[in-house]
């Protein structure tokens, strides 16, 4: 029963099933066409190893952690290098599609790569979801400070909202008033207060949140060019934007 589950692939086999199913030379009028260069997956790798998450976790670490999250930074950027240089020797070794999942067939078996397999899957479906939602928050807030207000139950999911107004309201109750609720309690207090009903369900949803993850969707549906011209845009657009907090939260450091 244990050798089915944890049987291996070895990297001769890997390789030669590579080249008789996908390989360009054997298949070149189905095969994939070869358009990025080097500077195309070097933006990629940047964007990889420069995720959304500075921008959806900083906030929150630092107002947690203080400064002791810059020290926390670097520790993960030298774990992040060791686990990058496994990826490059995996990658060398076993130069096909399949990232983890690959890797972990030919190293560990077919269990193990199952397991890797839906841990991926899950990891970016979720993971899309919490950058989803503070992508939408840096969007209402960009909005406000334009003067243009968005109601609240088109900018938080139900769940928030649901718990929102169950803290905010027994917060009321025993005499607090929405000054003192958290800007989290507060929003979902508002959503559920104010959002339209049909029947007895009401409409709350974080539309800005929902139409991001559909312009992405379609983005990366329509082809490698136009994902390859977004990515380096955005890549671009990120480098300085982190650049410009450097230099201007230089002049703000209190020793």
């Amino acid at each position: 029963m244990a050798n089915p589950l944890f049987r291996k692939k070895s990297i001769t086999a890997i390789l030669a099933d590579a080249q008789s199913g996908l390989s360009d030379a054997t298949h070149s009028a189905s095969g994939l066409k070869k358009v990025l260069t080097v500077r195309d997956l070097t933006a990629m790798g940047i964007a990889a190893v420069v995720g959304a998450g500075i921008f959806s976790t900083i906030g929150n670490a630092s107002y947690q952690g203080g400064p002791g999250v810059s020290l926390l930074f670097i520790i993960t950027a030298v774990c992040c290098g060791f686990s990058a240089l496994c990826y490059a020797e995996f990658a060398s070794r076993i130069p096909v599609s399949g990232s983890a999942y690959t890797y972990a067939y030919a190293s560990f078996g077919e269990l193990i790569a199952w397991i890797i397999g839906w841990d991926l899957l899950m990891e970016y479906a979720i993971g899309n979801i919490a950058v989803a939602i503070s992508w939408s928050q840096y969007f209402v807030n960009l909005m406000e400070g334009l003067h243009l207000h968005i109601p609240s139950y088109l900018t938080t999911d139900y769940l928030s909202a649901s718990r929102g107004f169950k803290e905010g309201a027994a917060s009321l109750a025993s005499g607090g008033t929405l000054e003192s609720l958290t800007q989290g309690v507060r929003s979902g207090y508002e959503a559920w207060s104010t959002a339209p009903q049909i029947g007895g369900l009401r409409l709350i949803a974080d539309i800005p949140a929902l139409g991001i993850v559909f312009l992405i969707t379609w983005l990366v549906y329509i082809g490698i060019r136009e994902t390859r011209k977004a990515t380096n845009f955005m890549v671009g657009l990120k480098i300085i934007i982190l650049l410009a907090v450097i230099a201007i939260g230089f002049f703000y450091v209190a020793p």
